[in-house]
């Protein structure tokens, strides 16, 4: 429930918004290189990029030819950043959203025992 707030406010936020972009353009750059430069696949175009992109690098995939290899380093030298920089604000704004609910359930607490106290009394009265 918190990640899909913290997807919702996000998506308000203009900062946000253009990282998403950008990853998504990255993503895609990535992938229409490898389907057409090293004739991937188009699921294992994507699934490179991703993975090359995140660091995780199985290493059963990788660019045979000369051209692809340089442009992979490119692509991991501006892409980590960019995606990282990314996944940084979605764990902010997770963060965040599960202060404010937490927040948010300690300020019902409060207003329900001053509910009850203010019950009590009248029922005393």
């Amino acid at each position: 429930m918190n990640i899909i707030k913290a997807l919702m406010h996000l998506m308000k936020d203009e900062h946000y918004r253009i990282h998403f972009v950008l990853t998504i353009m990255l993503l895609f750059i990535g992938s229409t290189f490898y389907h057409f430069y090293e004739e991937w696949r188009w699921i294992d175009s994507i699934y490179f990029s991703v993975i090359t992109l995140t660091t995780v690098g199985y290493g059963d995939l990788h660019p045979v030819t000369d051209f692809g290899k340089i442009f992979t380093i490119f692509y991991i030298l501006f892409g980590i950043g960019i995606l990282l920089s990314f996944l940084n604000l979605f764990a902010e704004k997770i963060i965040e959203t599960r202060k404010e609910s937490l927040k948010d359930a300690r300020k019902l607490k409060k207003e329900m025992k001053n509910t009850y106290k203010k019950i009590k009394k009248e029922q005393d009265d």
